[in-house]
């Protein structure tokens, strides 16, 4: 099998460092010496950490790879306008946090602990972005459908873990005597924007939407063509991401208001679907492939890096 310029890359135990070098020099560029933007670098830094994490204890690549990670910070160094959103970043640390544990229950309907633990990680990151909470009744189809760890038991201890966050945050309000601040939280639920209203957002950030789009529609294609070679509990896996990516591009179809949490939401799972076309595709027209996307994320960075100033200007 011949080894082209893309899988010597998606091989290579540099890439990873090199990646994150290039994401901290994004950040210097976004300003995060000159702004107010640590709790988001930290957040970020930890999720890429959360995905490496992910990566190695399901061996979602066949072959050693760290093109997940790398994906993941590519992407999200590509839409560097959403860095200095601190509950953005929250909720995709969170997001990340839930998959971790999640697909640690794949087939065991005992599996109380993983999935209290997941349900607990969403339920914190709603009670920064309530919609968020949309993605509670997704979670429970993967859990009976691909991940096959749903029961009585375990349906119970994710409605546990959905509601701890809040059980410790009513002893706030109640003792401050905010009961206010709970129905205005619950309320964004049922409050809509227009639907499919894309003039709320910037031409930089349909471009990025665009890009984004692309690459889970060729990660999938790539993944439906070749998932045969996979383990079955990687295609479930696999089947997941997709699932959640597809809701994802769907919601934000419907509410582009909602932009920063479901862009974060398709990054992360479109990053296991480009790592997966990337590490584990050989031919001349994908290498070729490979170099265009590059070339494109890069220009796209630097783009998404000069709109800001430029509209502020």
């Amino acid at each position: 099998m011949i080894k082209r310029f893309q899988n010597k890359v998606a091989e290579s135990r540099l890439a990873l460092p090199l990646t994150g070098l290039y994401a901290l020099l994004v950040w210097l560029a976004a300003g995060l010496l000159h702004g107010e933007m640590w709790v988001p670098f930290v957040c970020f830094v930890v999720s890429a950490y959360l995905m490496v994490e992910l990566n190695n204890s399901n061996a979602l690549i066949r072959i050693y790879s760290r093109m997940v990670s790398c994906s993941f910070l590519t992407l999200s160094c590509m839409a560097c306008f959403m860095f200095s959103s601190e509950a953005g970043a929250i909720v995709e640390l969170c997001f990340i946090a839930a998959y971790t544990t999640l697909l640690r229950s794949y087939q065991d309907r005992k599996a109380t602990g993983w999935v209290f633990y997941t349900f607990v990680s969403l339920g914190l990151g709603s009670m920064v972005n309530v919609h968020l909470l949309y993605f509670v009744p997704v979670v429970w189809v993967l859990m009976l459908t691909f991940l096959r760890s749903m029961s009585l038991r375990t349906f119970l201890a994710s409605l546990m873990g959905l509601l701890v966050p809040y059980w410790f945050a009513a002893v706030f309000f109640i003792y401050e005597g905010s009961f206010d601040v709970p129905e205005q939280h619950f309320r964004q639920l049922v409050t809509y924007g227009g639907l499919c209203d894309f003039s709320v957002l910037q031409p930089h950030q349909l471009f990025i939407l665009a890009f984004v789009v692309a690459m889970a529609v060729t990660g999938i294609v790539h993944y439906l063509r070749t998932s045969y070679n996979d383990k079955i509990r990687i295609r479930m896996y696999y089947d997941s991401f997709i699932t959640v990516d597809t809701v994802a591009a769907l919601y934000l179809v419907l509410q582009p208001q909602q932009y920063d949490l479901l862009l974060r939401v398709m990054i992360v799972n479109t990053s296991m679907l480009m790592a997966h076309f990337v590490a584990l595709t050989h031919t001349r027209i994908t290498n070729i492939a490979c170099h265009v996307i590059v070339v494109a994320m890069l220009l796209l960075t630097a783009y998404s890096l000069w709109m800001p100033s430029f509209i502020c200007w």
